[in-house]
């Protein structure tokens, strides 16, 4: 394993404390059955418990320790230069109709925050959107505009408050960021409280259908007249998603500083290489969350050297200590920029609800995706159905699979705390050595769709080049769509 400074994992994470709920264990019944304990799964658990509806949810690891917990966490309409894309891509009703639903959605995590009494270092931010270029300057002032169009204020500035050249930014004032992984634990105890039922170490190994839908779990089912599949990429679906989109990670760090204000505001840049900063805080003290440019899923043979490359840049633009934390996180782009989110076939699967495609931008998006959903099944319409709709045309095209970057000849090509994939005949094997020197083995195809893994030298995982899958060391899952571990094997 490449020798990478600071903890292995999210700061956010690591501030959320326990959770402690059990694993399903049974049949039970809802009305509703939520997979997923991200964002998106207990913003519809919540609102469905709000309405008086029957939920269960299903995590499959635990509360608050995957893909929320591992984002930038920022609450706020501004994304990148979202609203300029969207008016010309699609058109200008639907832009404000993206607008509306993030502006809805950022102002519910904050009313939850107030009325559930939810500890997550809530703190009122500005957001900019800066450039360090000519071009980008001139995408800066064109963004301004159709912000403006769909009804958002926004406030173009000459620079950014950064300690590092820019050459404009805009500015979406009176926006927030926070700790998500804390924010989800308070949703799972207001869900709690209210009576839904919440079950982690639960994954979701069947979704199926008899008279009711039932999601089969190692140790029981649950049956109920609605499904809603949360799980950043749909481990199931009537429409295939996962051609529809494509899987894109990106590494973060977290630094030790000295001011909690070095960088005041919420930051992402849009010149390649783009970097998003924020600060933030874990146990020890305040922090300086820095984000990466984003790759491919699987596609990259060695993400080590990207963390490598992200320390550099920031300790030459930004006044940073030691290295606290660091992470990757995963999520899914769409070619429009809008997430898939709705009922993929009302007529032959009603009553199945998916998520996906969030384009990194969850936290506002998702929270809308969950509202949605929950007013779709207690029978209200929603005025976001269309701008999500998950069956609208996807050009082909748009998804790309890679293959395995990790191909070596034998085992002695492996060394301390690296993996790769081998070929023993027909066979592809992933195998990784311990820091001992002892091998671990599995099958290096992944259990969703059959593509050969990527080792991950970072995050010491095996990556699906191809739908974005994530595979413990050990074969087990740590990310969907795939719900079955990579077998063992004997070497």
């Amino acid at each position: 394993m490449a020798n990478l400074p600071g903890n292995h994992g999210s700061c956010w994470v690591a501030g959320a404390g326990p959770t402690g709920y059990a694993p399903l264990d049974g049949s039970i019944h809802a009305e509703t059955v939520v997979v997923g304990g991200g964002i998106v799964g207990l913003t519809t658990a919540l609102r469905l418990r709000e309405a008086g509806r029957s939920v269960v949810l299903l995590e499959a690891l635990e509360i608050g320790g995957q893909v929320t917990g591992r984002s930038t966490a920022k609450i706020t309409t501004q994304h990148a230069l979202i609203y300029r894309h969207l008016i010309d891509a699609l058109d200008l009703a639907r832009a404000r109709r993206y607008a509306e639903a993030n502006s809805a959605g950022a102002a519910l995590i904050k009313d939850w925050i107030r009325e559930y009494a939810i500890a997550c270092d809530l703190e009122r931010k500005d957001a900019y959107t800066y450039a360090t270029s000519g071009e980008g300057r001139e995408a800066v002032v064109a963004e301004a505009e159709a912000a403006r169009q769909v009804g958002l204020e926004a406030r173009v500035l000459d620079r950014a408050p950064l300690p590092f050249e820019t050459t404009g930014a805009l500015c979406f004032a009176d926006q927030a960021q926070f700790n998500p992984a804390k924010y989800l634990v308070g949703l799972a105890h207001a869900v709690a409280d209210h009576g839904g039922r919440i079950f982690e170490q639960s994954r979701a190994v069947l979704i199926g259908e008899a008279s009711r839908w039932r999601v089969v779990t190692a140790g029981g089912t649950v049956h109920a007249e609605h499904v809603v599949v949360a799980t950043n990429m749909t481990v199931k679906s009537p429409v295939g998603m996962a051609s529809r989109t494509q899987p894109r990670c990106h590494t973060a760090m977290a630094f030790r500083i000295d001011d909690p204000l070095i960088v005041d505001g919420m930051f992402i840049g849009i010149d390649d290489p783009t970097h998003s900063i924020r600060t933030g805080s874990d146990a020890t003290g305040p922090l300086l969350v820095v984000l990466g440019a984003k790759f491919d899923t699987g596609q990259d043979g060695n993400v080590a050297a990207r963390f490598i490359e992200l320390e550099g840049w920031a300790r030459q633009n930004l006044a940073v200590g030691k290295v606290a934390w660091r992470w990757c996180n995963e999520d899914y782009d769409t070619a429009d920029r809008v997430p898939y989110v709705g009922e993929p076939d009302p007529e032959k699967a009603p009553g199945f609800h998916i998520a996906t495609g969030f384009n990194a931008w969850g936290i506002s998006n998702g929270t809308a995706a969950g509202m949605m959903i929950a007013e779709t099944i207690v029978g209200r319409a929603s005025p976001w159905r269309s701008l999500y709709d998950p069956t609208r045309p996807s050009p082909k095209g748009f998804h790309r699979d890679g293959d395995s970057r990790s191909i070596v000849r034998s085992t002695h090509d492996i060394p301390p705390g690296e993996g790769g994939v081998i070929l023993r005949g027909e066979e592809k094997i992933a195998v990784c050595r311990d820091d001992d020197g002892s091998l671990h083995a599995v099958s290096a195809s992944c259990t969703h769709k059959g593509c050969t893994v990527t080792w991950n030298n970072a995050d010491r995982t095996w990556d699906c080049p191809c739908h974005g899958s994530i595979f413990a060391s050990d074969g087990s899952v740590i990310h969907g769509p795939a719900r079955t571990p990579l077998a063992s094997v004997e070497l």
